[in-house]
């Protein structure tokens, strides 16, 4: 099975029924894409309660890719908000289970930051992820290219075999040691491919740190680069079960659109969608 999706479910304006609220969104999300990730999780541990909400919200075959805690890769600045390493890690696992109960739980996907290289310390801090994390399905994603050097990737994906992680494979612009090429390999059962775009100007130059997201994600594939993801994505389809491909594009709302020619390119059909609602003001503005 390939999957499409997006990240996140509450800026894709060309989803949406004319009357939808902020509270909609997801629904009408769902009447487009099976699965999603889960952003905000990474900037604050949803409420149980909140997850209930969605799970209950989605069609029954929806899944989510739920992104890590910040402070559990290395991106938060400063303390982290709880007490204990554990704690923040607890605090996670009681999220990520409440997802897995309703038996909506995609995988858990770690991005660590682009200072994070390949180095015995930073190997040893996967491990004591796999070990937190045991009972779950893990994608890792790395943004620094000293995993990918010649004389190591062997070893870096022989290793994700190894501890059962899922390899994350992006397509991102080629800017430097803080981005990493498209590998296309899988090491476990289930792969994810996460869409970046390919902005390399803005990959490097992200100006101001308010407007950074805008600047690096403002990208639109043309047909050509999409029909060779399409080709890459078949042959990496082969080697898994399951297929998760998330489009990170939205600067410009270009995400939304981009899922939808490689639905078409690839001829997936999803079935079980949720219901399409109807804009009671169509024909009338």
């Amino acid at each position: 099975m390939i999957v499409i999706g997006l990240t996140g479910w509450g800026d894709h304006p060309s989803l949406y029924s004319g009357v939808t609220t902020s509270k909609d969104k997801l629904f009408d999300y769902t009447g487009h894409f099976l699965t999603v990730e889960v952003d905000t999780s990474f900037y604050a541990i949803p409420s149980k309660a909140h997850v209930r909400k969605w799970c209950e919200d989605t069609p029954e075959n929806f899944r989510f890719v739920v992104k890590a805690y910040q402070g559990m890769t290395g991106h938060l600045r400063g303390e982290i908000p709880f007490e204990t390493k554990n704690d923040m890690f607890n605090a996670f696992i009681e999220c990520a289970n409440e997802f897995k109960r309703y038996g909506k739980l995609g995988m858990i996907l770690t991005q660590f930051p682009p200072w994070f290289d390949c180095q015995s310390k930073n190997v040893q801090y996967l491990l004591y992820i796999r070990q937190q994390l045991k009972d779950f399905e893990v994608a890792i994603e790395f943004r620094n290219q000293t995993w990918y050097a010649d004389k190591v990737v062997q070893q870096t994906m022989n290793f994700l075999r190894e501890h059962q992680f899922i390899h994350t494979v992006c397509d991102e612009p080629q800017a430097g040691v803080g981005s990493v090429p498209f590998y296309p390999i899988a090491t476990a059962h289930k792969g994810l491919v996460r869409i970046h775009g390919r902005n390399i100007h803005g990959w490097r130059n992200t100006g101001n740190a308010e407007n950074w997201r805008k600047v690096r994600f403002l990208y639109d594939y043309n047909k050509e680069e999409l029909q060779q993801l399409g080709q890459n994505i078949q042959k990496l389809h082969v080697e898994v079960k399951d297929l998760f491909v998330l489009f990170n594009n939205n600067s410009g709302q270009h995400a939304a659109k981009n899922a939808k020619e490689l639905q078409e390119i690839l001829n997936i059909k999803d079935e079980g969608l949720a219901p399409k609602q109807l804009n009671i003001f169509e024909g009338e503005l």
